[in-house]
């Protein structure tokens, strides 16, 4: 993780963060949200709603990504966590998708999570199917046509698990 460093979000990084998210968003192949999503939306979704929400910047404060943690169901399944990661375009190739879902690991565990679910890795995101799978996630079920991409019309999507304990 040479080079950036991976924090906790304040409500005065959103701008910044929305940046990033928003052309992720718009580009529809990877995200299930609306391409027009407003903004206002985008920031209760992304920044308030989970339980927690982190920057990786680099050494002269450029954001080079973000991801928020969140439980994945409540109640009985509240020990499972989920995450959302984008990274910036200029920061793709660093290592800070990586490190941010290593960092994730270890504050899930510390929050007690015992294991990870990712609901929805859109198939045809070669990228981040390779990269989850090497930080240990397996794909536990692909769920036919569920994802409607902007380029190729319904493409499956993967739900990927891990156990941290």
């Amino acid at each position: 993780m040479s080079g950036f460093v991976i924090r906790r979000a304040e409500r005065s990084d959103w701008p910044r963060c929305w940046a990033i998210i928003q052309p992720v968003f718009a580009k529809g192949d990877s995200y299930p949200y609306p391409g027009d999503m407003a903004e206002e939306d985008a920031r209760r979704m992304w920044l308030e709603a989970p339980l927690r929400c982190y920057v990786a910047e680099d050494a002269d404060g450029t954001l080079l990504g973000t991801y928020h943690l969140k439980p994945n169901q409540a109640g009985r399944g509240d020990h499972v966590c989920n995450c959302g990661y984008i990274t910036a375009q200029a920061a793709r190739g660093r290592g800070v998708a990586s490190a941010m879902c290593r960092h994730s690991q270890e504050e899930a565990k510390a929050l007690g999570f015992t294991a990870m679910q990712f609901n929805l890795v859109v198939a045809t995101n070669t990228t981040a199917v390779a990269l989850w799978r090497k930080l240990g996630f397996g794909i536990i079920g692909t769920l036919p046509g569920v994802f409607r991409h902007d380029q190729l019309g319904e493409v499956d999507a993967h739900i990927m698990f891990k156990r941290l304990t």
